[in-house]
C-alpha cells in the first residue's frame, strides 16, 4: 500500500475548524510546515495563556474568528477558502464543563457538526473531510481490559461524550444520505487522551501538572487509578492527516477509526503523573484528592487494529517519549525560549522528515 507522505499537503487548500484550540494550533503548524494553505475557523482562543497566541499561529494562516453554531458565518468561510480538505475539530471538549453547560455542549458538538456538513454538502471542490470526535463515544460499562472497537455501540455517558456520539451519528447519516456518490470522502477519528506542550485547559491532568509545577505545589490527582489511552498530541494529528490525505486519493479508505496507543500505552493517571515528575524534577509530588466531581469512566482502552490494517500505521512515541516532550516544551516556554522552533523540532522528530 502507498505510504503517507506529509508533503502531500503542499499547495492544498485546507480548512481547520477549532484552529485556536490546543490540537488545532498544533495541526495548523504542521500543515503549514508541509506547505498547505490553511484557513482556520474558530472562537477566540479558549484559555489564557494559549498555544495559538504563544506560537503566533495566526501569522501562518488565514484566521477567521467565528462560532461553529453560526451557519451563515461558516458558509462564508467555506466560500472564501474553497477548501479541498476539511478537518473538523471545533468543539466544547471538556467533560466537566459539559455538566455545567449541557445545552451549549450539544449545540456546539452536534449542531456544529450539522452546520459543517451542510457547508460541505453545498460547497464545490471538497474532496476529503475528517470529523474528530473522541474515544469517549462508546457505551462504557467500565469492563476491565476491554478495548473498544469501531463497531461497538455509541452512547457516551456525560453530555460531552454523548454529544460526540451524536456527532458521529450525524456524520454517518450525512455520509450515507449525501456523500456516497458525491466525490467527497468522509471519515471520523476517535482519539484517545491527548497530551502535549501548550495545553492550558482546566480539568486536564497535564495542564494541572504544569500549573502545580510552576507554583511548586503538590499536584492534585482526582482519579489516580483511572486508566486512559494517553498519547502525545502528534500521534493523532499524524493519523488525522494520514486519513484525510489517503482517502482524498482513494475513497475506499474512508471509515470510522480509533486512534490511540497499543495496550502497553494505556496507563493509570497516577503513573502518568509519576512520569511527569520524573522528567520535570524540582521535588514535585502528587496527592490523591478526589473532589466529589461528576461521573467519569474508570477504564478506557481502544482497539486500533482497523487503523493499523488499513493504513499500515503504528504508534511512534511511548509515555516516556511523550512526557519528555511535554516537559521540554514547558521549560522552553517558562524560560522564554522560541516556541515555534521547539514545536518544529518535535514535529521533525516525530514525522521523520
Amino acid at each position: 500500500m502507498k505510504t503517507f507522505d506529509p508533503h502531500f499537503y503542499a499547495g492544498k487548500k485546507v480548512l481547520v475548524t477549532g484552529h485556536t484550540g490546543f490540537k488545532g494550533a498544533w495541526l495548523c503548524r504542521i500543515l503549514v510546515k508541509y506547505g498547505a494553505e490553511v484557513t482556520g475557523y474558530s472562537l477566540e482562543p479558549p484559555t489564557d495563556p494559549n498555544l495559538f497566541t504563544i506560537a503566533d499561529i495566526e501569522s501562518d494562516i488565514t484566521s477567521i474568528i467565528g462560532d461553529i453554531r453560526d451557519i451563515k458565518a461558516l458558509k462564508k468561510a467555506f466560500t472564501e477558502c474553497r477548501p479541498e480538505i476539511v478537518f473538523h475539530l471545533a468543539a466544547q471538549p471538556i467533560v466537566r464543563d459539559s455538566y455545567l453547560e449541557p445545552a451549549y455542549t450539544y449545540e456546539t458538538n452536534v449542531m456544529g457538526t450539522v452546520n459543517l456538513l451542510e457547508c460541505v454538502r453545498t460547497c464545490d471542490g471538497i474532496r476529503s473531510v475528517l470529523n474528530v470526535t473522541t474515544d469517549k463515544v462508546y457505551l462504557n460499562d467500565d469492563i476491565p481490559d476491554h478495548p473498544f472497537r469501531e463497531d461497538e455501540p455509541l452512547d457516551g455517558y456525560d453530555p460531552y461524550s454523548n454529544s460526540k456520539s451524536c456527532s458521529e451519528l450525524v456524520t454517518h447519516s450525512y455520509k450515507k444520505s449525501f456523500f456516497n456518490d458525491s466525490g467527497v470522502a468522509v471519515s471520523t477519528a476517535r482519539a484517545g487522551n491527548v497530551i502535549g506542550g501548550g495545553d492550558f485547559a482546566n480539568d486536564r491532568i497535564i495542564p494541572d501538572c504544569v500549573r502545580s509545577a510552576i507554583k511548586r505545589e503538590d499536584i492534585i490527582v482526582r482519579n489516580p487509578f483511572s486508566t486512559r489511552p494517553y498519547q502525545h498530541v502528534l500521534e493523532p494529528l499524524y493519523a488525522y492527516m494520514m486519513i484525510a490525505a489517503m482517502q482524498y486519493e482513494d475513497h475506499s479508505l474512508q471509515g470510522y477509526y480509533n486512534v490511540g496507543p497499543d495496550d502497553e500505552g494505556c496507563y493509570e493517571t497516577g503513573k502518568l503523573v509519576d512520569t511527569f515528575i520524573k522528567y520535570y524534577g524540582n521535588g514535585l509530588k502528587w496527592i490523591n484528592k478526589h473532589d466529589g466531581g461528576p461521573h467519569e469512566a474508570a477504564f478506557l482502552k481502544l482497539d486500533t487494529s482497523r487503523l493499523k490494517s488499513t493504513f499500515n500505521w503504528a504508534p511512534r512515541w511511548n509515555l516516556d517519549n511523550a512526557i519528555e516532550k511535554v516537559v521540554e516544551w514547558t521549560k522552553c516556554w517558562q524560560d522564554g525560549g522560541n516556541i515555534r522552533e521547539c514545536m518544529d523540532k518535535e514535529i521533525e522528530s516525530f514525522f521523520g522528515t
